[in-house]
């Protein structure tokens, strides 16, 4: 007996993922290509998202995958992502916004107006724009999905990462005021609330005894997160098995956060 994966049939789609030439953002455009996708891979150097590509279309075939560079931080360059993606591959039908900044590590009396302002813009009006350059091919198409990646740091106060929390609580807001705006031209907006996973971005936070000690006797799974535990989830949210599914914070973070 065979089973059927058309709910997971990402075929002929066209995907354009931020953040994505490594770590979590990799393992969801891979997660996407390997499910028919052609997947736009886009970080702020092109060398590394050329590299992010070469990979993923030596596993996935010539042409899944190809490489943008774009700093988040820059509304025109931005659209000149959105512009490039659609002359080379055509309209939008998934987005993933999962770039993001956090330059300030101690208590929020202490940052500078400088820093929780990058934080903010990069992390929360970046995703807004976004979200609405793309928004209009996916009415177009009568329908489409974007994800945003949010953090389960947004269901937390935070001694140390207070205003980058602050800011994924805020891209949670903006997710479901999307997916209001949007939802009844069929588009779908949910964000996606990894835990502690072991990415070069957060290794500060597990890359030490207390980390490992915690993960192996608090969280349910017992073990930290890894980057390819988000493919699933990506996959799932592009496609039609998750078409009755807006406006949603999923966490991605083995149990810890199971009663937010």
């Amino acid at each position: 007996m065979s089973v059927p994966t058309s709910l997971f049939d990402l075929t002929g789609k066209v995907a354009l993922l931020t953040g994505a030439s490594k770590g979590m953002g990799l393992a969801m455009a891979e997660g996407l290509a390997e499910h028919g996708a052609k997947v736009v891979v886009s970080s702020r150097k092109l060398d590394q998202c050329e590299a992010a590509c070469a990979a993923i279309n030596a596993k996935c075939g010539d042409g899944a995958a190809t490489p943008i560079a774009c700093n988040i931080g820059y509304k025109d360059q931005l659209e000149a992502l959105v512009a490039e993606t659609r002359d080379r591959l055509g309209p939008v039908d998934i987005l993933v916004a999962n770039a993001g900044i956090n330059p300030f590590y101690g208590p929020m009396s202490e940052i500078p107006d400088s820093a929780f302002d990058k934080i903010m813009n990069s992390n929360v009006r970046s995703n807004h724009w976004l979200a609405h350059m793309v928004a209009p091919d996916m009415v177009a198409n009568g329908g489409g999905s974007m994800m945003i990646t949010s953090s389960t740091g947004a269901f937390n106060g935070s001694l140390t990462l207070g205003t980058y929390s602050i800011s994924k609580l805020a891209d949670i807001a903006l997710v479901r005021n999307l997916a209001l705006e949007y939802g009844p031209q069929g588009v779908r907006v949910n964000a996606i609330c990894p835990g502690l996973i072991k990415t070069d971005f957060a290794r500060a936070l597990w890359d030490n005894d207390e980390a490992k000690r915690n993960a192996e006797t608090q969280t349910p799974l017992r073990r930290l997160g890894e980057s390819d535990d988000l493919k699933g989830i990506a996959v799932f949210l592009a496609g039609p098995g998750s078409a009755y599914i807006t406006g949603q914070a999923i966490a991605v973070c083995g149990g810890t956060h199971m009663w937010r």
